[in-house]
């Protein structure tokens, strides 16, 4: 078992509160030392009290999918003695009401194109098997019903 680490970090400044205007930039930290600015997406929370440049809750959410699963097809295609010179996904993903009439994520399409190189190049049916396998290792992907839960810290 893992541990995985994020830090999210949030300032008034000098901003009114109670008016509900005020900025919802963010930034995300991370153990690595990489650091992210963050905010809601601008269809969510309108300009000024976003900032569209940065990134927001529901692309992280579509690229950690997407990133988590490029990474076991290249694991993949690696064993399998095929070699990836590109691997490029255009993913996209769709907010609307659930079954509950919440906002969620209904759905995230990935649309890989991947670019082999050598003689021993996977066919079709070779590249559905490690896209196949890709998804059902990935962590994200297996994640996406899991368990949230708030744990209150004091300052």
């Amino acid at each position: 078992m893992s541990e995985h680490l994020a830090t999210v970090i949030w300032r008034r400044n000098d901003q009114t509160f109670v008016d509900s205007r005020f900025s919802r930039e963010h930034l995300w930290k991370f153990d690595g030392g990489a650091e992210v600015k963050a905010s809601p997406s601008p269809h969510v929370v309108p300009s000024p009290f976003s900032v569209e440049e940065n990134v927001d809750p529901e692309e992280a959410f579509v690229a950690s999918l997407s990133s988590c699963h490029m990474l076991f097809f290249l694991h993949f295609a690696a064993r399998g003695k095929f070699v990836v010179d590109e691997y490029l996904d255009n993913a996209i993903g769709v907010m609307g009401k659930n079954a509950e009439g919440k906002m969620a994520m209904l759905r995230v399409r990935l649309r890989p194109i991947v670019t082999f190189s050598g003689d021993g190049a996977p066919d079709e049916d070779q590249i559905r098997q490690l896209h196949r396998r890709s998804h059902e290792e990935c962590f994200i992907a297996n994640s996406v019903k899991t368990e949230v839960t708030v744990e209150m810290q004091r300052c």
